[in-house]
C-alpha cells in the first residue's frame, strides 16, 4: 500500500534537524487557544499560516516605502519598484531559475488562469477545437475553460480517475489528437492529494502541438517545483498558501508565447504608448499587469520564499511524507473511515480527505471546531469531482511545515471522541 522511508543516517540526521517545535514559534498566531484549546491548524490547503517575518516585512514596507510603483522618480517610488522587481526575480529563482521576463503578478491563481482563458484561449481556440483537462480539477481550473468552450463553441474533454485516486493515464492518448490545444491539470490535487505525473502528459500534449497549463496551488508550497523540468507552458500558483499574504499570485509563461499573446485587462503600466486611434503595449511582463498592482503582497513575498528556502523545500517535502504516512496510518485505524485518494504517501500531497459514516463533514468540522482543530468540510471547490467520488462532501485535513504528529494524535483523538459523542 505504502511504505516508509527508508531510515538512512542522512534522513535521520534530517529529521533531526526539522524542528517543528522552533518553526512553529515563528508564527504568532499559534500562541492563542481556540475555545480553550491550543490551536491545532489543519487547513493549510485553504491557506496557510504566516510567520513573524512576513507580517514584519508587510509593516515595513508600509511603514517606511510605501509608493506606487514604476512611475515616480521620488526615492520612496524608487525603493518600492526596486523591491517588486526583486521580488520577481526572487519568485524566479524559486520556479527553478526561469527568466524574470517570464514571472507574472497576479491576485492569485484564479486570475492566473482567468488570464490565460481569455489571452491564450481567446487567440487559440476556434470552433470544434478542445481543450483537455481532468476529473479532480479545482473549480479555478475548470469554470474558466468551460467559459471558453462555450465562447468558442469548443469541445471540453476530462481525462477520468482511477479507483484509487489518479489519473488513468491509459486514456490519454486516446483524448488528445490535432484539434486539442490546450491541456490544463493540476500538479497535486486539493481533494485526493494526487501529484500528477505533469511531465509525462506533457510530453504527449506537446507531440499533439497542445499548450500546457498548470494549476500549482496546492504543489508550490510543499515541494520544489521546476517548471522548465515540468515543461509547462504555464504554471500558476498563490502566494497566500505559500507563507505569503494574500491577493498575490504567480503566472509563469514561456516568454515566447507571452510575447506573442494580447493582454486581458488594459490600462497603467501595461501600456507603452496611447494615441486615439491605436494602443502599443509594454513589453513582458509588463503587459499582463495592467494597474496599480497589490505592492506590499508582491515585496513581502520574497520574506515567504527566503523563509521556507532557509528550511530547505525538499526538507519540507520529506517531513510531509513521514507526517502524512503517519496520519493515514492513524486515521485509518478509526473504524469506518474512509480516505479518498491514494494511500502512498510518496505520490501524494499532504492534503487528506475523508468522510466517517453517518457524521456529515460540516458536522465533523464544527465539533473539531469545539477541540481547537481547524480543517476544512465541503465539496472544496472540486464538485465534478464530488460527484465521481459519490460524495457530497468530505472533510479535509491537511498539513504544513509547522504541523508535527502530536497534531496528528489531537486529530485522531478527537475524532475517537466525537463518534462516541455522536454514537457512531
Amino acid at each position: 500500500m505504502h511504505t516508509k522511508p527508508k531510515n538512512t543516517d542522512a534522513a535521520l540526521m534530517e529529521k533531526q534537524s526539522f524542528d517543528v517545535t522552533s518553526i512553529k514559534a515563528d508564527f504568532p498566531i499559534f500562541a492563542q487557544e481556540i475555545n480553550g484549546h491550543r490551536l491545532v491548524y489543519l487547513d493549510s490547503a485553504a491557506s496557510s499560516q504566516k510567520p513573524q517575518a512576513v507580517i514584519d516585512a508587510i509593516d515595513r514596507f508600509y511603514s517606511t516605502d510605501n509608493a506606487n510603483i514604476h512611475r515616480g522618480l521620488h526615492a520612496l517610488a524608487e525603493r518600492a519598484t526596486s523591491a517588486y522587481e526583486h521580488s520577481r526575480t526572487k519568485v524566479a529563482k524559486f520556479l527553478g531559475g526561469v527568466n524574470r521576463e517570464e514571472v507574472i503578478f497576479t491576485s492569485g491563481t484564479t486570475a492566473g488562469i482567468n488570464l490565460l482563458s481569455y489571452s491564450l484561449g481567446e487567440q487559440i481556440i476556434k470552433a470544434g477545437d478542445e481543450i483537455l483537462i481532468t476529473e479532480m480539477e479545482h473549480h479555478a481550473n475548470l469554470v474558466p475553460w468551460v467559459m471558453l468552450a462555450k465562447r468558442k463553441n469548443a469541445v471540453l474533454k476530462r481525462i477520468p480517475l482511477t479507483r484509487d485516486g489518479r489519473l488513468d493515464l491509459t486514456k490519454v492518448n486516446g483524448l488528445l489528437n490535432s484539434r486539442t490545444k490546450i491541456v490544463a491539470l493540476t500538479h497535486m490535487s486539493n481533494v485526493l492529494g494526487t501529484i500528477n505525473p505533469r511531465t509525462e502528459i506533457a510530453e504527449a500534449a506537446h507531440k499533439k502541438g497542445a499548450v500546457v497549463v498548470v494549476d500549482g496551488a496546492q504543489a508550490a508550497p510543499h515541494m520544489p517545483v521546476n517548471v522548465k523540468e515540468l515543461d509547462a507552458d504555464f504554471y500558476a500558483f498563490s502566494a497566500h498558501k505559500v507563507l505569503g499574504p494574500t491577493g498575490v499570485g504567480i503566472l509563469y509563461g514561456k516568454r515566447e508565447l507571452l510575447e506573442s499573446l494580447p493582454p486581458f485587462m488594459t490600462g497603467g503600466e501595461m501600456i507603452r504608448e496611447v494615441n486615439f486611434d491605436n494602443v502599443t503595449w509594454n513589453e513582458v511582463p509588463h503587459k499582463f499587469e495592467a494597474g496599480t498592482p497589490h505592492i506590499a503582497g508582491a515585496i513581502t513575498f520574497e520574506t515567504a520564499i527566503d523563509y521556507l528556502e532557509q528550511i530547505g523545500m525538499e526538507n519540507i517535502r520529506q517531513h510531509e511524507i513521514e507526517l502524512t504516512e503517519y496520519a493515514i496510518e492513524k486515521l485509518l485505524q478509526i473504524e469506518g473511515l474512509e480516505i479518498q485518494g491514494p494511500l502512498d504517501s510518496s505520490i501524494r500531497g499532504s492534503a487528506i480527505s475523508f468522510t466517517v459514516p453517518d457524521i456529515h463533514p460540516h458536522d465533523i468540522s464544527t465539533f473539531l471546531d469545539s477541540k481547537g482543530i481547524a480543517i476544512r468540510a465541503g465539496h472544496h471547490c472540486a464538485q465534478p469531482l464530488m460527484r465521481a467520488l459519490g460524495k457530497v462532501a468530505t472533510a479535509r485535513a491537511s498539513f504544513y511545515l509547522y504541523n508535527d504528529e502530536s497534531d496528528v494524535d489531537a486529530l485522531v483523538e478527537a475524532l475517537t471522541e466525537m463518534k462516541k459523542y455522536f454514537r457512531i
